[in-house]
């Protein structure tokens, strides 16, 4: 009879001991090594980032809208770090130099090829225990923007060039193009 091979966990403190240049989220003591974004990935990241945080400017928000990398911890423990690609956070008092302590507002993942299974289950099913509102996953590969509102339950999906309703900001909308 063969014994069972005992799973590593890991903690936040192994993230920060990795070496300098390599990028990684930590899922439930898990880690998940991540290869450097796309230049389409930057760009759409860099558009999406540049429309929020505008928009957040031109209506005096309290909100922030933080680009990757900037950390994430998700639940009060050691064990899940994550670094979506843009975090919008409307409790500012969740802030430190560190990162987010909780659950931002809203969060969205730009879909990579090695992210995918991540990005479509694993950290959707994060971001929804964790109290997050608002959840999309962009697409590039599918040309698609799935919007998940927990608030609301619901789930719908858009293709790029198409208006899409922020469910945290009433009359705000955005057009995801490639």
């Amino acid at each position: 009879m063969e014994a069972l091979k005992k799973k590593e966990i890991y903690t936040i403190e192994d993230i920060y001991a990795l070496p300098d240049g390599e990028h990684a989220e930590l899922i439930d003591g898990q880690i998940y090594y991540m290869a450097p974004p796309s230049w389409n990935h930057q760009k759409l990241s860099r558009k999406l980032h540049q429309t929020i945080a505008n928009y957040i400017d031109r209506n005096n928000g309290e909100c922030e809208a933080l680009a990757a990398p900037f950390a994430v911890f998700l639940n009060e423990n050691d064990f899940n770090y994550l670094e979506p690609d843009i975090s919008v956070i409307c409790d500012l008092s969740k802030l430190d130099d560190k990162g987010c302590h909780g659950a931002p507002d809203w969060v969205i993942e730009i879909v990579s090829p090695s992210s995918k299974s991540r990005d479509y289950m694993t950290k959707l099913f994060q971001y929804r225990t964790a109290g997050v509102r608002e959840y999309w996953i962009v697409d590039p590969q599918k040309q698609m923007v799935t919007v998940y509102s927990f608030e609301q339950d619901s789930v719908e999906q858009y293709n790029f060039g198409e208006d899409i309703a922020v469910g945290i900001y009433e009359g705000f909308t955005i057009k995801v193009e490639d």
